[in-house]
């Protein structure tokens, strides 16, 4: 008898990032693979609430995860390319949102300025991925954006709209890209954040597959990100990246109703 999609798709997660629980402690942390290796973050210069982690899914994670999002069929027709959900998100989101807030508690980071740091005996604002009150919340994200690019389609240029709160999480697969983060006007608080470019300041980030970016703050508010992947336009280190099938995972936050 053929296991149903349920059973299937949980299998899958339990491969990929390890079985879910609500037990903490040293047991689970011995028993989840994810944890052996710690992530590094990177933070990035010139641009405050901007972090990298290179290795945030390695490639049979990887490759667990776009299985998992194949069997969703939001793509299977080739009739789109942009599916959203709101709420109640697939079980393999709420694992990967589980997956985000371990990679901050328990990796390392690296700064530009070859300063390190570990969270073992502080939590730090500014040496941390995501502030705390972020990081704590509950549900850490409750939206989620998945995106399949085919070469040459990208992003324009955009700060996310203010209905979503401080905090987001984008996870590339497949292709690699360079993602470019361009300053914006600074507006009173949040109002006027998504103005004019102040000037031609344009900082590159490459998207390894597997990658995990966090935009927060500065980041999040005061700085357009785009994917330009037309011919010509992925450069990095002075040469061309070849451009395949790019797949993203982007989780938010929505803001509260006002009561």
């Amino acid at each position: 008898m053929e296991e149903d999609d349920t059973e299937i798709q949980r299998r899958v997660l339990e491969e990929a990032f390890g079985e879910s629980s609500d037990d903490e402690g040293p047991a689970r942390s011995a028993a989840d693979p994810f944890l052996s290796k710690k992530p590094i973050w990177e933070s990035v210069n010139g641009i405050k609430g901007l972090w990298l982690c290179r290795g945030f899914l390695s490639i049979k994670q990887q490759s667990l995860l776009l299985s998992a999002i194949e069997r969703e069929g939001w793509f299977s027709d080739g009739s789109h390319n942009q599916a959203m959900r709101f709420g109640d998100l697939p079980e393999w989101a709420t694992e990967l949102t589980r997956f985000v807030r371990e990679a901050v508690c328990s990796g390392e980071v690296s700064f530009e300025a070859s300063r390190e740091s570990t969270f073992e005996d502080q939590y730090a604002e500014e040496t941390c991925p995501l502030p705390l009150d972020l990081l704590w919340r509950e549900p850490l994200f409750d939206q989620l954006i998945s995106n399949v690019y085919e070469p040459g389609e990208g992003i324009c240029a955009h700060v996310d709209l203010m209905r979503f709160e401080d905090g987001i999480a984008i996870v590339s697969l497949e292709s690699a890209c360079v993602m470019h983060f361009i300053q914006c006007e600074a507006g009173d608080g949040h109002t006027g954040l998504q103005g004019e470019e102040t000037s031609s300041t344009r900082i590159p980030i490459l998207l390894s597959p597997g990658s995990l970016i966090l935009m927060s703050g500065e980041a999040r508010y005061l700085w357009k990100h785009e994917i330009n992947r037309r011919p010509g336009h992925q450069l990095w280190e002075g040469k061309e990246i070849g451009q395949q099938r790019r797949t993203s995972v982007t989780l938010r936050k929505l803001c509260k109703s006002p009561s």
